[in-house]
């Protein structure tokens, strides 16, 4: 099964910013992504590779339960979503903030 890359450039959807993403970027060179549910880690490994040019030692994925929020009188859920934990090869720089975020 070849990856194309329209599939994997839709695999990875954004980059997770958070306080744990921050820090486990600094402690284990891992960079955190939000991705498509039916990725997986191949795919998640070969398109930030492609996307960021770097080499990417592991990937270890973990599926996001969406929350239960209340609207109101109503119920809803937010989405499930999957969260990537991509591993940097040694040496290897990721730089985010190059990606397009609204300069405030």
């Amino acid at each position: 099964m070849g990856m194309n890359q329209e599939r994997l450039l839709q695999v990875i959807l954004a980059p997770v910013v958070s306080e744990k993403s921050t820090m486990v970027a600094e402690k284990h060179q891992q960079v955190v992504f939000r991705v498509a549910t039916d990725a997986t880690k191949p795919e998640i490994k070969a398109a930030v590779e492609m996307l960021f040019n770097i080499k990417v030692e592991g990937v270890s994925t973990v599926n996001v339960k969406g929350k239960v929020k209340r609207f109101g009188r109503t119920f809803g859920r937010r989405k499930d979503w999957k969260k990537a934990y991509v591993s940097l090869v040694q040496g290897q720089e990721i730089d985010l903030t190059a990606t397009p975020a609204a300069a405030e």
